[in-house]
């Protein structure tokens, strides 16, 4: 099966953090700032995180090589505790 192919512009719009979430960079930044308030303006400068459901979006259909693995049971346990394998 061929490889597949990651979406050039979703690889320079979202990051993924560690955690596996998707952040992305907030709209309504790039002109007419003047026309804006200044609590727009504010709150449009931090970025902010993905809801589940279009991460999950994003992940699977354009970054798929980003997913976080889910990890069973067994391998949650081990690693609480510590142990190697």
């Amino acid at each position: 099966m061929p490889k597949m192919k990651t979406k050039s512009g979703a690889k320079k719009r979202f990051r993924v953090t560690s955690s596996g979430k998707v952040k992305v960079k907030q709209a309504k930044m790039r002109h007419m700032q003047m026309n804006k308030p200044k609590s727009m303006k504010r709150k449009a400068k931090s970025g902010k995180t993905l809801c589940a459901a279009d991460e999950r979006k994003v992940l699977r259909n354009f970054l798929p090589y980003l997913r976080k693995k889910k990890k069973t049971a067994a391998e949650k346990a081990a690693a609480k505790s510590g142990g190697a394998k």
